[in-house]
């Protein structure tokens, strides 16, 4: 391979085709573990792959941001690509391996015109709100793993429902990679870390505290006793005297599959709203008592 074929940068080395990323997966021997990324990344990116470290004897990281996921009003212009502090983050983290590909590498024959349905489940929620969402998620994750083929891949719990329907892709189709959530990474004040907060000015960073506001108090009612219904009613009592720039899209309560729960036991409360132009997500565990659970309910 030549020299101005492959970017080192300190013990991070970053290719950018496919050529080059089989040459060297298959060099690697052991556990490979993979973190896929839109780039941008942040504290949550990096518990990624600190996670990933841990347990793998390689850590690779995409950065791609992915067109087949942004809808034709969404950001995909304007989302952040900053690929040197990137890298930063990868070199810190122990990150041996960065693909960074080019559109063209990733869909050489233009957008694909067979996807991955993400059935049902994939039509609710995020996929309600973001129609192909979730087909273009899946469809980059599935070419991700022929293209890394990972042993691990790590993803974070904030994007809950990606999390799930990621697992069941796995599932379904048989395809042989362990995957692994990890905790949201949060700002002392209890916002979710996204690659999104830069878009928020001072006045609307304190107004999006209002989505971890209104999980806290759906799970400070479960824990007083509420059922799925109490709970939701405490997460919208949040919501009430929201500024005129915060829209609350769903605030939703389901089983940890996210499918209608149990009468009681484990359970989760997510919540999206627009803070300004801003549509940001998050979510919470909750442990609901013998009374009935909520399903979907916006």
């Amino acid at each position: 391979m030549r020299d101005d074929e492959r970017t080192r940068c300190g013990m991070t080395e970053v290719v950018r085709t496919r050529a080059e990323l089989a040459g060297r997966r298959a060099e690697l021997t052991g556990t490979v573990a993979v973190v896929m990324t839109m780039g941008a990344l942040h504290t949550g990116h990096e518990s990624l792959l600190r996670a990933a470290r841990e347990r793998a004897d390689h850590v690779l990281a995409t950065i791609f941001v992915n067109p087949l996921q942004f809808g034709p009003n969404e950001d995909f212009d304007r989302y952040p690509r900053t690929l040197d502090t990137d890298l930063e983050v990868c070199r810190r983290a122990g990150v041996d391996l960065v693909f960074a590909p080019p559109r063209a590498e990733m869909y050489p024959y233009g957008e694909p015109t067979v996807r991955v349905d993400p059935g049902v489940p994939g039509g609710d929620l995020e996929g309600g709100s973001r129609p192909g969402f979730f087909e273009g998620v899946l469809t980059v994750v599935l070419k991700l793993f022929h293209l890394v083929q990972p042993d691990l891949a790590f993803f974070g719990e904030k994007d809950y429902q990606q999390l799930t329907l990621i697992r069941r892709m796995v599932r379904d189709l048989d395809v042989p990679v362990e995957i692994v959530g990890v905790p949201t990474v949060r700002e002392s004040d209890g916002l979710a870390l996204s690659s999104r907060n830069r878009y928020l000015s001072p006045e609307q960073r304190r107004a999006a505290l209002l989505l971890s506001a209104a999980l806290q108090a759906g799970v400070a009612a479960a824990e007083a006793g509420a059922d799925g219904e109490g709970v939701l009613a405490a997460g919208h009592r949040v919501f009430a005297d929201a500024p005129a720039d915060v829209r609350l899209d769903y605030l939703a309560l389901t089983n940890p599959d996210l499918e209608p729960g149990p009468e009681n036991g484990p359970a989760r409360l997510l919540v999206a709203a627009w803070v300004g132009d801003t549509r940001l997500i998050d979510n919470l565990a909750v442990e609901l008592g013998p009374n009935p659970l909520s399903a979907l309910n916006a």
